[in-house]
């Protein structure tokens, strides 16, 4: 096949009709802007931070412009809109994840603040929740650092002991040694659903599954899956799951941890100050009930607002018609990907089971020089090892460059991202 074959082939056709693309990147002024003499912007940088919807911007300036005010305990009336609006998002979210109830929804600034909240507070914790020296903590080798870092604090400070699965040449997590791995000592075991640098989507029920069995807590970090699939925390059967706004059409400096509420309630804040309080003396302090015993200081207010709307956004197409999008945008750019001379993919090498980032590596061509003459084209790619340079070690490269895909991404982009990466080997020579 030749870098000229057009999206109008077979699986280039099985895309039309998924989403109105032409409809929805209207919604996105910056997806109107052209680069370098006139050069069309191609997005292909979704897994690091989503663009966002006029309508999110629209509710962003709405909030400052009309209800900017600090929430909770004001009488006043911008205080009391500001605090519809903002116990409004945590409605929303509720719903969005399926959450049992909007007091297991807790905002923190994003999916990182999250995972170190879970963290900090088994270490504070009383039994049968402390991780102490005698525990276990499990993780994977594929995370981000934000699911790595914290764990190894946690350990460094209690002397609790960190294993963590590997993975297969394919890819994917390597399950064969589970039961060595999660045993009657494990407290917590804390994975991604999906991998932000290879696209995996990880086999959740048996993981937490085996978790169960042991009574260890399980921590799921969704931020790679809350913006692109239906995320229902019922159905995953977790105690706790992560994620950040930003990924999802929401502003930055929001994110959102789900806990179930007995949990919660029974586990120590993490940050202490005001509005995480019922009562303050000199001696000692009480603390509010969950969510707010987590939520210390005046909160992202106008984030978490912004984030409402982009759930109204996402759930206006439906989650599932974005899921099946994103798939067949997924599954082309994978066998177009496998044309390119030279071009090794990183991760799974189908559409089956894997999220909407695809890394790879070209030849001996440094991602950061495939990344500068993508660039050039106007195409924005991200290249390093994404907070996850565990995975890089383990298959033996510096470095990767990632394409990701979102609900606006075309077949067009990829193709562009195809004709883009010859014309990388070419430059190259």
């Amino acid at each position: 096949m030749t870098q000229s074959r057009s999206s109008e082939g077979h699986t280039g056709s099985a895309l039309t009709g998924l989403l109105d693309t032409d409809a929805i990147r209207k919604d996105f002024p910056i997806l109107q802007r052209v680069l370098h003499d006139g050069k069309p912007l191609i997005y292909l940088d979704n897994a690091a931070t989503s663009q966002k919807p006029r309508q999110v911007l629209e509710a962003l300036n709405a909030y400052y412009e009309r209800y900017n005010a600090n929430v909770h305990r004001g009488v006043h009336v911008l205080a009391e809109e500001a605090t519809a609006l903002y116990e409004g998002a945590r409605d929303k979210v509720a719903a969005f994840v399926n959450a049992p109830s909007r007091d297991e929804v807790i905002f923190t600034k994003n999916a990182s603040e999250s995972l170190n909240l879970v963290a900090n507070m088994l270490g504070w914790a009383d039994e049968p929740y402390r991780v102490d020296a005698d525990a276990e903590i499990v993780i994977t080798e594929m995370e981000h650092h934000s699911n790595i870092v914290p764990w190894q604090l946690l350990s460094q400070r209690t002397g609790a002991k960190l294993k963590w699965f590997g993975l297969t040449d394919e890819g994917r997590l390597d399950l064969s040694n589970i039961d060595e791995l999660i045993t009657e000592k494990t407290k917590i075991v804390s994975f991604t659903l999906v991998s932000n640098l290879m696209g995996t989507i990880n086999p959740v029920e048996t993981i937490v599954r085996k978790a169960q069995s042991v009574g260890a807590l399980v921590l799921i970090d969704a931020s790679q899956a809350a913006p692109h699939m239906v995320l229902d925390v019922q159905a995953l059967e977790a105690d706790f799951v992560a994620f950040t706004g930003h990924k999802m059409l929401a502003p930055t400096g929001i994110g959102v941890l789900w806990g179930r509420q007995e949990l919660l309630e029974d586990l120590p804040p993490f940050l202490g100050g005001g509005e995480m309080i019922e009562t303050v003396t000199m001696g000692s302090s009480t603390y509010a009930p969950a969510p707010h015993k987590f939520e210390a200081g005046t909160p992202p207010i106008a984030q978490a607002v912004g984030l409402g709307a982009a759930i109204d956004y996402l759930s206006n197409i439906g989650m599932e018609k974005i899921a099946a999008h994103e798939h067949a945008i997924t599954e082309y750019a994978v066998e177009r990907l496998l044309e390119v001379p030279e071009l090794r993919i990183i991760g799974p090498r189908t559409a089956v089971d894997r999220g909407a980032a695809i890394s790879f590596v070209l030849g001996d061509i440094h991602p950061h020089d495939v990344g500068q003459v993508l660039d050039e084209q106007g195409i924005a790619v991200r290249v390093g090892h994404h907070c996850a340079r565990p995975v890089c070690l383990r298959y033996g490269i510096p470095a990767t460059t990632r394409a990701s895909f979102y609900l606006y991404s075309t077949p067009a982009e990829v193709d562009a991202l195809i004709a883009g990466l010859h014309h990388v080997r070419n430059f190259f020579g």
